[in-house]
């Protein structure tokens, strides 16, 4: 699986930026789909994911009740829609793919990584 995220770019703080990932390769539907962020001097976290069919996802605390992701199998996308942006939520964006069926939040488990997408919250 190959991935292609977009979307990045420079909001406002209190703004919204939908990110998009393109997945290539065969079996995308069976995958896991994450997205995690690094800011400059930090690991890089977690920061959501979604099950095979897109009926389970799960957040970090950090972002829930403000991010949702999403995907669409026919057309091997995952979104990452994040609202009410934060200064603390800047930092390149990745997405992720993992082959197994449980829906994980840790980086280990991730087989396939995006190139990275960079978000800038200004206050």
């Amino acid at each position: 699986v190959q991935l292609q995220a977009s979307g990045g770019g420079s909001v406002q703080a209190g703004g919204s930026l939908r990110l998009s990932c393109a997945a290539s390769g065969r079996a995308f539907s069976r995958h896991v789909m994450g997205w995690f962020r690094q800011a400059p001097g930090k690991e890089r976290e977690f920061v959501a994911a979604v099950s095979w069919g897109g009926g389970s996802t799960t957040y970090a605390d950090s972002v829930k009740g403000r991010f949702i992701i999403s995907r669409d199998n026919s057309k091997n996308m995952v979104y990452l829609q994040m609202n009410s942006l934060k200064p603390e939520d800047t930092a390149v964006y990745y997405c992720a793919a993992d082959s197994s069926r449980m829906v994980l939040t840790a980086l280990r488990y991730y087989d396939y990584w995006g190139q990275g997408t960079q978000v800038t919250v200004s206050s």
